[in-house]
This record gives structure tokens, sequence and C-alpha cells, in this order.
């Protein structure tokens, strides 16, 4: 079936006037001044209608420390690594060394 009445584009975009999104409205913390989405806590102090709800500092120290030993596990398993492949090296020069000098004897 064809469309009897095409609209143009103006017609479109006229039509979808009304989809544009907004920017989306903040208020402003009372402790520390930072903006923050309405009815929410504030994401930079953790306080909510004048009271502490959430102590970021603690879990930014918890999130440290985690990370810290995150790091110290994959350095040290790094370590092993290292070490395995430096006990591996000379092993294969040595057979490298013994088949060299099989093929020297035998000439």
């Amino acid at each position: 079936m064809v469309v009897r009445m095409r609209n143009n584009r103006s017609q479109s975009k006229q039509r979808r006037s009304h989809h544009g999104l907004s920017a989306p409205e903040l208020a402003t913390c009372k402790n520390c001044g930072a903006h923050h989405r309405p009815h929410h806590m504030c994401l930079d102090c953790g306080f909510y209608n004048g009271r502490q709800v959430m102590d970021l500092a603690a879990d930014k120290a918890k999130r440290e420390a985690r990370l810290n030993a995150k790091k110290d596990v994959i350095k040290g398993s790094h370590e092993e690594h290292e070490e395995v492949k430096a006990e591996k090296k000379p092993k294969a020069k040595a057979k490298k060394a013994k088949v060299q000098a099989e093929d020297e004897s035998s000439k």
C-alpha cells in the first residue's frame, strides 16, 4: 500500500517538537554547596536534608585499601611468573647448547 499524504521534513519536525530533552533540575547542598539531584543525597559530602546519611570518606578509604591489596596480589603473582620464566630460560639454553654440541661432534 502506498502512502497517500507524505509528510515533508518540516512537518515531521513540527510533530516531534515536544520530544526534546530538558536539562535536569539541580538543588544545592546546604552543607558543601555542591549541586545534586533534588531529594537525593549529595554525592560530594554524603549529606541529605541537613544530616549525614553516608560517610563517604570512610567508604573512599575502604575502596583505596581494597584496590591497593588487589594491586599487591597482582604484583606478587607477576613477580612469581617472572621467577618461573627465569628458571625456565637456563634449561632452554642448556638444551640448545647440548644440541649444538651434538651437531658439532657429529660433523
